[in-house]
């Protein structure tokens, strides 16, 4: 599992101060940070080398999200297939689940525009983190 604690910023809330639904895919975004570090582009990110791409993503809000309190995205792999993996995210606040939801990630060659099989040592680096959903 990795965790990330964001603090929600003042910008983050609507008008009746919950946190708004366009927040959470920026945060569950930075707490995919560990799990790209695993496909390091060869030199940078601007070369082409860089080889993921979201496919889908998608969320399911069960409580609410309120200002003024840290919120813990918590992430997992949940999915591991020849070409891609899906990372569950979910976001914790007062030790309550408010949200959770799900990101597919392609390995995939922007050059050619072709995705590729996940390297062994790619899909054993993301099993060290796999959680099967119930």
């Amino acid at each position: 599992m990795f965790s990330v604690t964001v603090t929600p910023r003042f910008g983050d809330t609507d008008a009746l101060g919950h946190i708004n639904n366009t927040a959470l895919p920026g945060w569950f975004e930075l707490a995919r940070n560990p799990l790209f570090a695993m496909f390091p582009p060869e030199r940078d990110f601007t070369d082409g080398t860089f080889s993921l791409i979201m496919a889908h993503t998608d969320f399911d809000f069960l409580g609410e999200l309120v200002f003024g309190a840290e919120v813990e995205i918590r992430s997992w792999v949940s999915r591991i297939g020849t070409k891609s993996f899906t990372i569950l995210h979910e976001a914790w606040q007062k030790g309550e689940l408010r949200c959770r939801g799900h990101a597919v990630i392609v390995h995939y060659n922007f050059k050619t525009r072709e995705t590729l099989p996940l390297p062994e040592d790619k899909k054993a680096a993301l099993a060290r983190h796999l959680r099967r959903e119930d």
